[in-house]
């Protein structure tokens, strides 16, 4: 399963630098220099370079030459990326990583979104929910998006009193909803 960790978003200067929007809880080690991510280009509309005739093609890698944080953004420079034109070529390219090379979490009440899609969900008494169809990160709490039987969904605050176990072995996330709150 492809992880994304980042989208390109618009150049930084004229020698081909980027900002990137973070999608990752450890940018400092996804956007290591030297390291290599896989890339799924965005829904932007196929550039050109500046060579008539010749279109750009989004590299299916990208390497890390250089990044660093500036204003709260990630600027980075990546190989062969030489000037703004190119640069620009990549923006709303998604970069990702393959979920087998993401080490699990060292606290056992931590998950990585693509562990927990997927699941079942049930209440204490085991009666079925639904599934988890993705985690939204709110502000305030992450969200559990409840895909329930009937086609609808429902959120879920992932906090421990309204998720008191999320048991990945046995495929299953339970919840104890109050009253009301999947009705919303």
């Amino acid at each position: 399963m492809q992880l994304v960790v980042g989208r390109i978003g618009k150049p930084h200067g004229v020698r081909g630098e980027v900002t990137v929007e973070v999608r990752t809880d450890e940018p400092e080690a996804r956007f290591a220099p030297g390291t290599v991510l896989r890339t799924e280009p965005g829904a932007t509309p196929p550039p050109t370079t500046d060579e008539p005739g010749v279109p750009f093609r989004v590299p299916a890698e990208l390497t890390i030459e250089e990044a660093r944080f500036h204003q709260g953004r990630v600027l980075i420079a990546f190989d062969g990326i030489l000037d703004r034109n190119t640069a620009e070529a990549l923006r709303g390219t998604l970069l990702v990583v393959d979920s087998a090379d993401v080490a699990p979490p060292d606290d056992p009440e931590e998950f990585h979104d693509h562990q927990l899609v997927g699941l079942a969900v049930v209440t204490p008494a085991g009666e079925r929910l639904g599934e988890v169809a993705r985690i939204d990160h709110a502000p305030s709490s992450d969200l559990l998006v409840l895909r329930r039987p009937e086609g609808r969904t429902a959120l879920i605050p992932f906090v421990r009193a309204i998720v008191p176990e999320v048991d990945l072995a046995g495929g299953r996330v339970i919840v104890d909803p109050p009253a009301g709150l999947l009705d919303l």
